[in-house]
């Protein structure tokens, strides 16, 4: 993870905190136990998803690195339904359904990537744009009753980039 807007830190309440040590890993800190995996409740569809989505980086590029994170991220345990969602459905590599549980109730995402492959500038050929939406209403209430919680804490700077993030979670990543 290159860079989050942070609209949510409560997604991450938790998560051990070295998966939260700078530089984070996305498909880490999701899918490792003792990071958001335990509470994500399609765990083994997104798992599938993660898992797709760095063998196609690996495809495209064969990158050592990618390739070794992809054997430490598959040998995480696998959720007991994981054979049910191994063939990953097409419409699910259009918006993949993201449903975590957190102390407040469980949010569903709609998950989109946007990959700059035809970028003229080599900083932006492997970027991708990782954006999580609120699927209902029910997570956009509780999305809004977590931006208030760190409007509670925050500085005025803070609050109105928070406003700003509620709306969707943006991760990029290399």
């Amino acid at each position: 993870m290159v860079l989050s807007n942070g609209a949510l830190p409560q997604l991450y309440e938790g998560c051990s905190e070295a998966l939260l040590e700078p530089p984070i890993n996305a498909m880490r800190l999701m899918l490792h136990p003792a990071g958001m995996g335990p509470r994500i409740l399609n765990l083994a569809a997104w798992r599938a998803y993660c898992l797709s989505v760095l063998r196609q980086q690996i495809e495209a590029g064969a990158d050592p690195w990618l390739q070794n994170l992809l054997a430490e991220v598959a040998a995480y345990p696998a959720p007991s339904d994981s054979t049910t969602s191994m063939g990953f459905e097409q419409s699910e590599r259009l918006a993949t359904p993201l449903r975590i549980t957190t102390r407040l109730g469980t949010m569903s995402f709609l998950n989109t990537v946007t990959v700059f492959g035809t970028a003229t500038d080599i900083t932006l050929a492997e970027l991708a744009l990782e954006m999580l939406f609120p699927a209902d209403n029910r997570t956009i209430e509780l999305a809004n009753l977590m931006q208030s919680e760190l409007v509670d804490q925050a500085s005025p700077v803070a609050v109105e980039r928070g406003r700003a993030g509620a709306r969707e979670h943006v991760l990029m990543r290399r």
